[in-house]
């Protein structure tokens, strides 16, 4: 479809109903409209395994699904079905049900390093459990997160870090430290400036690529010998790294993880697991001063942990994680071989684990570009591909990964002919994407 012809006119004007109605048109910052180019955000009206249609009829492949959480694709049976059955059981009771305990057991069961898990319904939930508690039973005040990585929580002690701070006091945002991932002696030298002062070390295990050898290694050796508590933040390592995570794949230990996204396939569900002598602080069976680890009224959803038990059923039988890693890996091999044969090899960089792909779109100095960003977003959107990120689901099939690759070829042809007139603008039509995090909007 040539992308002057590609208006979308009822998502527009959708968008602007959600403007009208919702801070920011939507409810997660990066499902924003901004992130999109001007008038080309697509509104969703449904999706079937890899696919998704919008409000104007319009059918993309669609890849980062439900910001990574649907891995088996949209409505997957095994899924849909463990949901209905629960659904005409009841969804929330005054006493905890039994699927809490067959959920606790499953998951257990699936990451083995954990020996006790408590759930929730959203990421930031767990993370902000996880740091109340290491601050609880280290009697510290400070938090070092992986000033690296880009998110952990919507709640203040990671939000008074970033540029959209506005709300938080300065006394809390002067708690949070931040060190670099990978850097050891960095790591050391802010630990022995605030001795004795630092709850936590919090990061993601791995992102764009592996850590360095004996890296996680020498965090879990710096907790233990300055005592603080080791948090692993597997939003989105867990089950696309491993069944077990990153924790399961590279072989170190955290004191304390959190879990979501890919949990639930799309239904809210997060976890936060550790070990037991940190956990049951927030439990009946602890004599010292409790903590209020985690208690949400829709926690324990049932529904929402049968989706869970089937997801984590179906990794397991179906080796969900070895399809991930080879659909990436044919999905990220065509896209670089089409940018190297239209000349744009160094500026269309496709980064990150097999499972969980993202791109750079680089300008003609190498530099990363938002408006280049927006040239090439607007001609995959074109070619009927929604893609944010390269993240795949399981539910792609060949002919699907080839079709990206086609169209990817096409919107590479373009970020060519934009180079070489120095200017992207011509082809981006409107103002350019956006960060997430910025101070205005």
């Amino acid at each position: 479809m040539d992308t002057e012809e590609f208006l979308l006119p009822r998502s527009r004007t959708a968008n602007e109903r959600l403007h009208a109605l919702i801070p920011g048109g939507a409810h997660t910052y990066a499902k924003g409209d901004d992130q999109y180019p001007e008038h080309l955000a697509p509104v969703i009206s449904h999706g079937r395994g890899a696919h998704v249609w919008d409000v104007d009829g319009n059918r993309y492949i669609e890849y980062g699904s439900g910001l990574r959480s649907v891995s088996l694709g949209h409505a997957h049976p095994r899924v849909i079905e463990a949901v209905r059955r629960e659904l005409d059981r009841g969804s929330n009771f005054v006493r905890p049900s039994i699927v809490e305990v067959e959920a606790a057991e499953r998951f257990l069961a699936t990451v083995p390093t954990a020996e006790m898990v408590k759930f929730a319904k959203n990421g930031s939930d767990a993370t902000t459990a996880a740091v109340r508690l290491a601050r609880a039973v280290t009697g510290r005040p400070r938090v070092a997160v992986c000033g690296d990585h880009p998110f952990f929580s919507v709640d203040d002690w990671f939000i008074g870090t970033t540029p959209m701070s506005a709300g938080i006091p300065a006394a809390t945002e002067e708690l949070t430290v931040a060190f670099p991932y990978g850097d050891l002696a960095a790591t050391e030298e802010l630990l022995s400036r605030y001795e004795d002062e630092v709850a936590c070390l919090i990061l993601e295990p791995a992102t764009h690529s592996d850590p360095p050898p004996g890296y996680l290694a020498g965090l879990r050796e710096l907790a233990d010998r300055h005592g603080c508590v080791l948090i692993f933040d597997e939003m989105i390592t867990g089950f696309r790294w491993s069944e077990a995570g990153a924790q399961g794949l590279y072989g170190v230990v955290p004191d304390l993880s959190t879990f979501g996204k890919a949990l639930g396939n799309g239904f809210a569900v997060s976890a936060l697991a550790g070990r037991r002598e940190l956990m049951e602080r927030g439990g009946l069976r602890d004599s010292r001063d409790r903590v209020f680890l985690l208690s949400t009224t829709h926690g324990a959803e049932t529904h929402s942990l049968a989706a869970a038990m089937a997801v984590q059923t179906t990794y397991t039988e179906e080796g969900i994680t070895a399809q991930l890693h080879a659909l990436g890996e044919r999905l990220a091999a065509g896209v670089r071989e089409v940018a190297a044969a239209m000349g744009v090899g160094d500026h269309i960089v496709v980064r990150g684990r097999a499972s969980n792909l993202v791109f750079a779109t680089l300008d003609e100095t190498g530099q990363p570009s938002q408006r280049y960003r927006t040239l090439f977003l607007r001609h995959l959107l074109a070619g009927g591909v929604l893609a944010p990120s390269f993240v795949v689901s399981s539910a792609l099939s060949d002919a699907d990964i080839a079709h990206t690759v086609d169209v990817a070829a096409q919107a590479c042809a373009v970020y060519r002919k934009a180079l070489d007139a120095g200017d992207p603008t011509p082809w981006s039509a409107g103002r350019p994407v956006k960060p997430v995090f910025r101070r205005l909007a």
